[in-house]
């Protein structure tokens, strides 16, 4: 692919003229899933055989911090049950969308002056009660399928990506290729940016009102190319985007149809990769089945 950074006619065009609206017909509400055929599952699979499992999942984020001004919510009870027994309960609470939780973004999630995925309008069918229309529940079957490690941080030889240099496509297909992988229909694309290392040496990942690293518009037209099902990331979107556009790369949502799993831990990911000697890996994520949710908390298994 070219390598120079798109205009904003460029950008505009990569959220609009190449869309993926109408590929699986007018009515489909699983968007980029439906490249997850059986077939894919069963090759996924076989891509088991060591049986290190890694889970691609942060800590419930009961913390408040400055990328979480609204920490989740975790209270406990405990009952006593008969004369010697006992017993614990407790409640889960999360706003999960925004910078803290691992989670996963449903077709409903968003939009921009163009409509939702596949045309909708929010208007129409974003309710109080949930969304009608490219919910997560119809994800509900899960999302297994062959995942794809793109390692920034090891490509560049430095510990994670910078605000002046964000990720763009063209250093994805670099990465792609000297990994020894060819993408293929289906896959879900693993983009790690080094954010935890990042934490280590700088305030919180996200915090920083002059922005956050991550990946530039330019990935789009990569992210359309490789015909992946899922975007797995750790940094997500490079901002400010600097095309004055609400969505740049989580455009790919309503634009591709694709799902993104957003605010994902990948150092532990990137490291047993290095250790396996390869960068690919079956991938599993199990949304909760919320009817009209714009998404679900997640904790994503990648088994070798």
């Amino acid at each position: 692919m070219e390598r120079r950074i798109p205009s904003k006619a460029d950008v505009a065009r990569y959220l609009k003229e190449d869309s993926n609206w109408g590929r699986w017909g007018p009515d489909d509400q699983m968007g980029a899933m439906n490249l997850i055929t059986p077939e894919k599952r069963v090759a996924a699979a076989r891509l088991v055989q060591t049986g290190r499992a890694v889970s691609l999942s942060r800590e419930f984020p009961k913390t408040p911090a400055p990328n979480n001004p609204t920490p989740a919510q975790h209270f406990m009870k405990r009952a006593v049950r008969g004369e010697t027994g006992g017993m614990a309960t407790d409640y889960y609470g999360i706003a999960y969308h925004g910078q803290a939780s691992t989670h996963l973004d449903a077709l409903c999630h968003v939009w921009d002056h163009n409509g939702m995925w596949n045309g909708r309008n929010p208007d129409d069918v974003i309710t109080y009660d949930g969304s009608t229309w490219g919910s997560v529940e119809h994800w509900k079957d899960g999302i297994i399928t062959r995942g794809v490690l793109l390692d920034v941080p090891r490509h560049r030889g430095q510990p994670f990506v910078t605000l002046d240099k964000p990720i763009h496509g063209w250093e994805l297909e670099d990465i792609a290729r000297e990994e020894g992988i060819t993408l293929e229909p289906g896959d879900a694309l693993v983009v790690y940016g080094g954010r935890d290392q990042w934490n280590r040496v700088n305030p919180a990942w996200g915090s920083d009102p002059n922005g956050r690293p991550g990946l530039h518009a330019s990935c789009l037209r990569f992210i359309k190319e490789s015909d992946c099902s899922l975007l797995v990331w750790d940094m997500m979107d490079f901002m400010p985007n600097g095309y004055g556009v609400p969505w740049s790369v989580h455009g790919a949502i309503f634009a591709y149809g694709i799902g993104l799993l957003d605010n994902a831990l990948l150092e532990p990911l990137a490291e047993a990769c290095a250790a396996e000697g390869r960068y690919e890996f079956m991938l599993t994520i199990a949304p909760l089945r919320v009817v009209g949710g714009t998404g679900s908390p997640a904790n994503p298994i990648a088994l070798f």
